[in-house]
């Protein structure tokens, strides 16, 4: 176990300096419920034991309880407790609390006692002899076993016991060279992490081992020695999870929530190793332990996979862009490595400690011209290191309790990373006219700093912010996890920087808005793998969150505008320069709260900066993938792949939000508007979520409580036809509400969009929606009431529809032909000139089932001769197979006979012919022939036609010729179904020639006829025994 020694933590401490006596102290004994604990006399305190009875009040449901308390402590530590309450958690009981802080402030009522061995030593031979046997009386039941087991080997001289000198006194303190700190009960800390893990993040335990995380840090800031052992004892249960070999084998990854437990505990060992104050044995401890489990195969890996690593935590990127991509590669990094490669650092470098020693530590006056390492131009130090290994430092000595060291190392850090954006903006100006005219830059980041292990912008931000926090109690808040006991939103006041020669107007406060934006603007190149990425959004997200929390004063205001300048001319240094390469990280997030905080003080550059922010290059398939030729001051590395963007739908729907944001505080400015507009049109790819900002538009340009805004309504309707005609060709599940929506969206913008849609259709929907959907939704009377149109309106919009309609019909008439016979029936013409476009197109691409719905349509409007010629052309497109006897469309054959019937007797035989070529079910030709014997042709008593009202004979035409197309379907079917019968459909068959002989007794010789085919089917089919047994028993 690393332990070791360490300063006292005041607040814990038992055994600290006498002080005056205040009134018993309450405490709370449970977590359900809470009351007096009360230490009753006798307290005893021998030296180094404290051991009291702590009595607990009676409340409404328990009884007064009462336990015995000892408390053992050495050097301002407490070193174990024992209680009778038997509580077992990784934190004192009530009951210890309670009897410390009682010997704390009542110290005249505890008597101090000599050790017990002293006290021995005093006594002569009989008083000692009634000294043990008065004590194993008052406890013969507990130590009679014991006094008997050590009498024994005192009185033998071989035993162990008497090879000793001396004996052990647990009142008397441990020796000096002893090892010694606070009392940690190790068994139990593992216990609760073991469960905790086992629950897989489940029933609250995420937020019980992030308590735990929380716990270390605190030991951390107060300097305690137990918060490393208690985080090596959190970690040996990590690494013992069963869990990781699990998805080692089965090669998924650890789920989110583990995730980011493991991060923090990467970040906590970093925090460890990173002590400015801890000795070279207990760094060589953890470092050897940290080793052995990065080294196991178990081990998590720091980002997940197992792709291009990032650089070494104590390298700065100041390196060759000569190095070729082999070179770039870095062994296997897990969650310990940085720790471990923070057990490099060091805080003996003479320049940092005067950084961390002194608010007023500047370079004298004389040195102050040209270059410096060392110092700005300003005097100001400056600290030369890889940002995010500076920015461990900083977070070190804050947890560490060092908050003042921290903030001077902060602002060293932010007048470093001044100076480079000022160098960053000169090199920028030199490149400027080549990079703008070549479209691309090179990748200036391997690591970005938001979404980084190490957080460094988060802990920046924190420091700074810290110091500048109107609260009681200062919260110390880590990861970007906030530990507060409340959930309101911290207050901050600004608090001047101290230094020699900094701004007089400069605060701590502008600070962290400060370098929280620089970090957020840095251009970064996507990480690889889905959990960086991930990592990467939630990072931007949570920084995001602390950002809104700062209410913007004028002094806040003058940082915002000017970063938000040097970000838009920062060139190929920032997200939001002017040029950017294909893979760097979006800004659409970061974008939009700059956005909001913006434009209530300078809409112009609120728009400028958020219009910038609307590209997103890595879905431009023409985009240039970056010069690496040109010489540069930071490494470049232009991947060889086709990027893998896990959170690519996350990011495009900030984009949306982004653009929709804008459009909502655009609303009512044409010329923004139109800006924006262009800018989504230019830069978002996805038709769904363009729709998304379409119906937006839409919502906001329509409230229900006053009347609609036209210039954003021209907006949404513009999107929304940019939709139709970017889904116009692709298959897409909502294209159907999308197209409704269109319909209903230039509804509301008047009559002259729904004309314009009307003429336009072919770019935007297909034959079937113009028609099905947009003319008939046109035509409808809602839409005549809704735009409340006078006459020369309506005609107007019903002469574009029957345009549509005919046009429709020509391109597609099989789907669209009853539409538009549906559209022009008001118009004459146009409704000849939809029937002749599906006359013409019958014979070719038309099916029967169209054909029939057409047909039927013409009947129910009145037109039974065009729907008798319809039925006809149906027929000829039609095949009923004999054993088709539940055909869909028989009722469209029975319907089609029955409106020839009704017609009359031509009618009726034109349309036979056509039965007897397309239908060959006996079943289906013997119904029809039925209903034909069964009333008079001619019924439907068409204008201009004598009928004579009597009853059609099956011998003669029309019907000879249908009934002996029956007959002849009859037998064909008995034979077909003869070959492969089964004795199971001997019965059903029977029937089946039952009704073949009601059709054959039709004919006038029908009785001959039927006789001879049963005599045929007994001499073809006489080894069909049984069949042919039951046949004579029913036909003879």
């Amino acid at each position: 176990m690393c332990g070791g020694g360490g300063s006292s933590a005041p607040a814990r401490a038992a055994a600290a300096a006498p002080s005056p006596a205040p009134p018993q102290p309450r405490c709370s004994c449970s977590r359900e419920q809470g009351g007096e604990c009360r230490a009753l006399h006798p307290s005893l305190l021998l030296w180094f034991h404290l051991s009291g009875t702590v009595t607990e009040p009676a409340t409404a449901t328990e009884p007064e309880m009462t336990y015995k308390v000892a408390i053992s402590f050495d050097r301002c530590k407490i070193t174990s407790v024992t209680c009778g309450c038997g509580n077992k958690d990784i934190f004192y009981c009530a009951h210890v609390v309670a009897l410390s802080l009682y010997r704390i402030r009542k110290p005249d009522q505890v008597k101090l006692r000599l050790p017990i061995s002293e006290t021995l030593f005093q006594m002569n031979r009989d008083q000692l002899q009634k000294f043990v046997q008065y004590l194993i009386t008052a406890h013969h039941t507990e130590v009679l076993p014991t006094a008997q087991k050590l009498a024994d080997e005192i009185l033998s001289s071989n035993s162990e016991i008497n090879q000793v000198h001396g004996a052990p006194d647990p009142t008397a303190g441990a020796s000096i060279d002893d090892e010694n700190c606070w009392h940690l009960d190790e068994e139990q800390v593992r216990e609760q992490v073991k469960l905790f893990l086992s629950q897989g993040g489940y029933y609250g335990s995420g937020k019980q081992l992030n308590s735990m995380f929380a716990k270390v840090r605190e030991m951390l800031r107060m300097r305690d020695s137990n918060g490393a052992r208690m985080l090596t004892l959190i970690t040996e249960q990590f690494m013992a999870d069963p869990r990781l070999s699990l998805w080692r084998q089965q090669g998924t990854g650890i789920t989110e929530k583990c995730r980011q437990l493991w991060d923090e505990l990467g970040a906590l060992w970093v925090c460890v190793v990173l002590n400015p104050h801890c000795k070279l044995e207990e760094k060589s401890c953890w470092l050897r332990q940290l080793r052995k489990w990065g080294e196991m195969d178990v081990c998590p890996l720091e980002d997940g996979n197992y792709g291009n690593e990032l650089p070494n935590i104590t390298n700065a990127l100041t390196q060759s862009s000569g190095h070729s991509q082999d070179s770039l590669a870095r062994p296997r990094r897990t969650v310990f490595t940085r720790a471990i490669e923070g057990c490099d650092l060091h805080w003996q470098d003479s320049h940092l400690q005067r950084i961390i020693s002194s608010d007023f530590y500047v370079s004298p006056s004389y040195q102050r011209e040209g270059e410096s390492l060392l110092f700005n131009s300003q005097g100001q130090p400056l600290w030369l290191e890889h940002v995010p290994t500076a920015c461990a430092r900083v977070d070190a000595l804050r947890s560490h309790g060092y908050p003042r060291e921290a903030l001077r190392l902060t602002v060293a850090i932010i007048n470093t990373l001044r100076l480079q954006q000022q160098r960053q903006l000169e090199i920028y100006k030199h490149q400027k006219k080549e990079l703008l005219q070549r479209g691309a830059t090179t990748i200036t980041n391997l690591e970005g700093w938001v979404g980084h292990p190490l957080n460094p912008i988060g802990c920046l931000f924190l420091t700074l912010t810290e110091a500048c926090r109107l609260e009681e109690e200062n919260c110390l808040e880590i990861s970007g996890t906030k530990y507060a006991g409340d959930s309101k939103p911290p207050v901050y006041q600004h608090v001047p920087v101290v230094t020699g020669s900094q701004d007089g107007d400069e605060s701590y406060l502008s600070l962290a808005l400060e370098v929280a934006l620089m970090g957020m603007g840095q251009q970064r190149v996507m990480p690889e793998g889905l959990y960086a990425q991930d990592k990467v959004c939630r990072n931007e997200e949570q920084i995001i969150a602390r950002l809104q929390d700062l209410e913007l004063d004028p002094v806040l205001v003058q940082t915002l505008r000017k970063q938000c300048i040097l970000l838009l001319e920062g060139g190929p240094f920032s997200s939001l320069g002017e040029v950017i390469h294909r893979e760097s990280v979006p800004m659409h997030t970061f974008a939009k709260y700059l956005f909001s905080a913006l434009l209530p003080h300078d809409a112009d550059l609120a728009y400028k900066l958020a219009l910038r922010a609307m590209r997103l290059p890595v879905l431009e398939t023409t985009a240039p993938s970056g010069d690496v030729t040109h010489p540069h001051h930071l490494v470049s590395v232009v991947p060889s792949r086709y990027p893998r963007w896990f959170t690519l739908g996350h990011l495009e729907s900030q984009q949306c939000e982004l653009a929709s944001t804008m459009l909502t505080a655009a609303k009512g400015d044409m010329l923004r508007l139109r800006t924006v507009l262009e800018a989504i049109q230019k830069n978002i790819h996805s038709s769904s979520l363009i729709f998304k900002l379409a119906q937006d538009a839409f919502k906001i340009a329509t409230p229900a409580d006053s009347n609609s805004d036209t210039t954003l309504l021209n907006v949404a309707l513009e999107l929304g036809l940019q939709v139709m005609r970017m889904t116009l060709s692709t298959l897409n599940w909502r294209r159907r509400e999308m197209v409704r929506w269109l319909v209903t969206c230039a509804t509301e913008v008047g009559v002259r969009a729904l004309v314009s849609i009307l003429q336009s259709w072919y770019s935007l929907f297909t034959p079937t929606e113009a028609t099905s959907i947009v003319a008939a939704t046109v035509m409808s009377h809602n839409t005549i009431l809704r735009l409340s149109l006078d006459y020369p309106q309506r005609e107007e919009l019903a002469s574009c529809a029957r345009t549509l309609a005919l046009q429709c019909a020509m391109k597609d008439p099989q789907n669209c032909a009853l539409s538009a016979l549906t559209l022009c029936e008001k118009d004459h013409i146009a409704f000849e000139t939809a029937y002749q476009i599906v006359i013409d197109a019958a014979s070719t691409g038309m099916t029967y089932t169209q054909l029939f719905t057409i047909a039927r349509y013409m009947e129910h409007r009145g037109y039974p001769l065009r729907a008798f010629k319809l039925a006809s052309l149906a027929m000829t497109h039609l095949n009923l197979a004999y054993n088709q006897d539940t055909h869909p469309a028989i009722n469209d054959v029975l319907w089609a006979c029955a409106l020839s019937h009704s017609l009359g007797k031509n009618e009726l035989a034109a349309i036979i012919p056509l039965v007897v070529k397309s239908v060959h079910c006996a079943t289906v030709l013997s119904d029809i022939l039925r209903r034909c014997t069964m009333t008079a042709p001619g019924l439907a008593g068409i204008p201009g036609r004598r009928n004579s009202g009597k009853l059609m004979s099956t011998d003669k035409a029309p019907l000879r010729q249908l009934l002996d197309a029956t007959i002849s379907a009859y037998i064909n079917t008995t034979h077909s179904r003869l070959t492969h019968i089964s004795p199971r459909h001997y019965g059903e068959f029977i029937e089946f020639l039952s009704k073949a002989r009601e059709t054959f007794l039709l004919a006038q010789d029908g009785h001959i006829q039927f006789a001879q085919f049963i005599d045929n089917l007994k001499q073809i089919y006489k080894g069909k025994k049984k069949l042919m047994l039951l046949v004579r028993e029913r036909f003879g």
